[in-house]
């Protein structure tokens, strides 16, 4: 016979957790309204230029997998962080900086701190806790700072034309390299900025962290494929320069327009597989090594 503890459980229901949500609106309406000329820039600079044109889908990732998360939001308790305040006013400071020195990455950070301010003034350390992974995506929406993109650029097109290179003496294709030019017995072939890899590799980088979260559920899997995509992002954009070599070889205008945007999209598709293949092999040494749970329980390992 059940006892009349056994039944208080079932009949006392759990009080569901009450979250504001006109304050939530209204801070992000606020949030938006004072950070919408910075916004709009960094839209407008997704739209013009291919290296991050992948911010559009940022925020939408983002945004779906918080999503994902509402029940768990819903159930934990909302209690304010009020030190929040504080990183709301250095954000503040540090857009005002930006804009005063035009420098575009702290205003455009100094948002996504105003972000993360304005959820611990809401909800605390537990809702960041929770929204941490969507938040860690959000800085991939953001352009490197000029200074740093320079700084990362140049060396990855002196690799990537070393590479053509070698590849084409083997290939025997006669190739002189200058730098970061190829000269072939067809035409000259600069290898430019857009064509350092730094577009793939910032592209694969943030795909490589969705797609860990959704087709694997441990964690350090996803900083090991973030990780692999740069060596993938490397030698994939390396392929693709001596394609290019090759293909002026037979047709010069192969080198250029169309045929050249359709082949850097036909190489990420073929990094994104190597990424695939590398996460297989990944995921079948782990299974191949790990302890089975009965035996490791046995063993004093579990």
């Amino acid at each position: 016979m059940a006892t009349l503890a056994d039944k208080l459980p079932e009949q006392i229901p759990v009080k569901a957790r009450t979250i504001s949500w006109p304050a939530v609106a209204w801070f992000g309406v606020l949030l938006i309204a004072v950070y919408f000329p910075i916004l709009r820039h960094l839209v407008a600079q997704w739209s013009t230029d291919d290296d991050v044109s992948h911010g559009f889908f940022v925020p939408v990732v983002a945004g779906y997998i918080a999503w994902q998360r509402r029940e768990k939001l819903l159930s934990l308790e909302w209690k304010p962080a009020w030190w929040g305040v504080g990183l709301l006013a250095w954000a503040g400071l540090q857009a005002y900086l930006g804009m005063l020195g035009a420098e575009l990455f702290l205003q455009r950070t100094a948002f996504l701190l105003s972000l993360v301010a304005m959820l611990l003034i809401l909800g605390g350390t537990e809702v960041i806790r929770e929204l941490a992974f969507p938040l860690l995506l959000l800085p991939f929406m953001i352009p490197f700072p000029t200074v740093v993109y320079n700084q990362i650029t140049f060396p990855l097109q002196l690799f990537a034309s070393a590479v053509a290179e070698k590849s084409l003496d083997v290939l025997n294709i006669p190739v002189l390299r200058d730098g970061n030019i190829l000269e072939l017995a067809s035409q000259k072939l600069n290898v430019a900025e857009a064509c350092s890899g730094i577009r793939s590799l910032m592209s694969l980088s943030f795909l490589s962290l969705v797609y860990a979260y959704f087709f694997d559920r441990k964690v350090w899997m996803r900083w090991v494929l973030l990780i692999a995509t740069i060596p993938i992002a490397i030698i994939a954009n390396s392929a693709r320069v001596t394609l290019t070599g090759v293909f002026s070889e037979i047709d010069p205008s192969l080198a250029e327009g169309f045929f050249h945007e359709a082949e850097g999209w036909v190489i990420f598709v073929v990094a994104l597989v190597i990424l695939v293949i590398v996460h297989q092999v990944l995921n079948f040494v782990y299974r191949r090594w790990r302890p089975e749970p009965k035996l490791a329980k046995e063993q004093g390992l579990a």
